[in-house]
């Protein structure tokens, strides 16, 4: 079975984590989401990249997030938690997926 790539479980996290939290309207179960997405994210980036990219593309991952939020008061929230989950999907495929 093919793996989905980091880039691809990253972004799902931070979409999904704030899309679970808005529609349950319980901000903790999206934490749990945002939580997992990241550590599965994190697992693959330190198996194909190594530690310092895994903490490098954490730490975007953490970054983010917490970007998110001052952005949403700007730009309203989907488009910055997109922003966001972009932004992280293209650092994660830069470093990570385009190498195969």
């Amino acid at each position: 079975m093919a793996k989905v790539p980091s880039s691809v479980v990253a972004a799902a996290g931070l979409v999904g984590g704030y899309g679970v939290a808005r529609w349950t309207r319980k901000r903790q179960l999206g934490g749990v989401v945002l939580a997992v997405a990241g550590t599965a994210a994190a697992r693959q980036w330190r198996e194909r990249a190594g530690g310092r990219a895994a903490g490098a593309l954490s730490a975007a991952y953490v970054a983010a997030f917490a970007g998110s939020h001052p952005l949403a008061r700007k730009v309203g929230a989907w488009p910055a938690v997109f922003g966001a989950a972009g932004a992280v999907a293209l650092a994660s495929w830069a470093v990570v997926d385009r190498r195969g």
